[in-house]
Parts: structure tokens; C-alpha cells; sequence
């Protein structure tokens, strides 16, 4: 069949997406005559992209959807949201994040959930303290305190199952504390397509990623060694444990809870001076 139009989709390396896309990527679904022009990316470089309209169809950080809503919408399916799977600040052992004057934060982009939630997390504990932020990626973020580059890190993925492997210690769980704050799942990560995109396709995308993850969750070990490529992590165990977390009944529609933990976010955000409020409608098919 020949492709209906061939779209420039983009998602992470990490092992949730690539289990997400994976029936996608390697044509083991039907994909109704659509065509996929995959770019593979750190979350931040595909934040970044994304304001330059490089991807059709493209996994952001919901603080840089927040940004972004004028040209980009969101899908129903293919999301990150859940309890006990946030951001975590850690350190070497000993320290306490006010235990210095204007200490170094590592983080994983400006434009991540994880940075936002710090900001949220510091304005609500030590309102007025200065810091001072490093931008890196992510997998360098552990390394960077380790060699004391930085004071503390905001780790996220794969960095919540090894970093006591590596000597570190948590400082606090930014997801446990916006749980406690909201009683509601902390919002990581989304997939949004180009706001002129037709409704009707930006459904059948949305349907293909959902039969995507359906398609993963009945053949778990097929094409394991395209999310292994990937990974930063190559321990199975740790792979499955990742997969686990943040692929959930969430990725496969985001639902009333998951609308109302996005809502919060971005009304924090605001709040914060993060994001400006946009008057576009949420979803790319708003009448689901």
C-alpha cells in the first residue's frame, strides 16, 4: 500500500518509549498506509526541536508542552504521568540542599518536568534561596556530582533504579512531594503533533500508538534488542523495571486523572512564572 504521507516522528531513547514505538518502528502492526521518518533523541534535544517545528508527531516534556501549545496539541495516548516514578534530587552523602551558599544543581534541561518540579519543589521549601543551575543531559548528570562538578543532581529514568549503586544519596523525591502536595500523578512527559495537523489523522496516530502499546504489552521480549540499542542502562532487570514505571494504563490514555495532574501542572507553572497561559484547546482531538 503506498503511504498515505510519510511524517517526521521523533521519541527518546529511553526504554519507555522505545517500548511505546517499538511495533510502530519496526512495522510489526499496521500502520494503515501512514510512514514514519523516526528521529531518536534525548527528551531535552527534542524539546528544543520542537520549537523549531522539526517533528510532526513528537514526545515532549509537558513543561515544554506547556510552552508550545500554540503550535503543537496534545494525543491521548503514548504519555508518562504515574505515582512514585518523579524526578529525584540526589548528592553525595551528607549533604543537605541549604548547607552552602548558591549551590550547583544539575539538571536535565531547562525545558524538562524535572527542572519545573525543582523550581516548584524549591519555591514551596526555600523560597528565596539562590542556586545556581547546570544544564546537562541527562546520564551526565550523576557522573557531575560524583566528580563534584555539581552539589546536587535532578536525576530522572534509568538514574532512580542505580544511584545508590553509585554512592549517592536522595535528597528528596520530587514526585512523592507533588503527590503530597496534589493528591494527583505527577505529569513526566507527553506526545504532541503540529497544531495544523488534520484532526482525523492526529486520531489515527493516536490509535496507532495505542494498538502499538497493546501490541507491546502481548509481545514483551519481541524486538528487545531495538530497545536495548537504545537504552542507557543495559541490565535487563533495570530495563523491565524502567518499562514498568512509566509505561502504564496513563500511556495508554492520559484519562480524567491524568487531564486533571496536567491542569495543576500548568497552573503551578504559571504561577511560577514558567509558562505563559495559552488559549488553545488541550488535545488534538478534543471531542474524544
Amino acid at each position: 500500500m503506498k503511504p498515505k504521507k510519510t511524517y517526521r516522528l521523533g521519541f527518546s531513547g529511553c526504554p519507555n518509549d522505545t517500548f511505546i514505538f517499538k511495533a510502530i518502528a519496526k512495522e510489526l502492526i499496521d500502520l494503515h498506509g501512514y510512514g514514519f521518518d523516526i528521529g531518536i533523541e534525548d527528551v531535552e534535544t527534542l524539546n528544543q526541536k520542537a520549537s523549531k517545528g522539526t517533528y510532526d508527531i513528537t514526545k515532549l516534556s509537558f513543561a515544554a508542552f506547556g510552552s508550545l501549545m500554540d503550535d503543537y496539541a496534545l494525543l491521548r495516548t503514548g504519555s508518562a504521568l504515574g505515582m512514585g516514578c518523579g524526578p529525584m534530587i540526589i548528592s553525595l552523602p551528607g549533604r543537605v540542599i541549604n548547607d552552602k551558599n548558591t549551590p550547583v544543581i544539575a539538571v536535565p534541561g531547562m525545558g524538562t518536568t524535572a527542572y519545573h518540579l525543582f523550581r516548584f519543589y524549591m519555591d514551596d521549601l526555600f523560597c528565596g534561596m539562590e542556586v545556581q543551575i547546570i544544564p546537562m543531559a541527562f546520564e551526565k548528570i550523576m557522573p557531575a556530582v560524583i566528580e563534584k562538578k555539581a552539589d546536587f543532581g535532578v536525576i530522572i529514568h534509568e538514574g532512580r533504579f542505580v544511584y545508590q549503586t553509585m554512592g549517592l544519596e536522595l535528597k528528596a523525591d520530587l514526585g512523592a512531594w507533588w503527590e503530597d502536595k496534589t493528591c494527583l500523578p505527577i505529569p513526566l512527559g507527553c506526545i504532541a503533533v503540529k497544531r495544523d495537523m488534520n484532526p482525523a489523522v492526529a486520531r489515527d496516530i493516536q490509535n496507532l500508538i495505542g494498538q502499538s502499546i497493546d501490541h507491546a504489552f502481548l509481545n514483551p521480549y519481541l524486538a528487545h534488542d531495538y530497545i536495548q540499542e537504545y537504552a542507557q542502562e543495559l541490565n535487563d532487570d533495570i530495563i523491565r523495571q524502567h518499562i514498568e514505571l512509566y509505561v502504564n494504563d496513563f500511556s495508554k490514555d492520559i484519562g480524567k486523572n491524568g487531564e486533571a495532574a496536567i491542569t495543576a501542572f500548568f497552573e503551578k507553572a504559571r504561577t511560577s512564572g514558567l509558562i505563559k497561559k495559552s488559549n488553545q484547546p488541550l488535545f488534538a482531538c478534543p471531542d474524544d
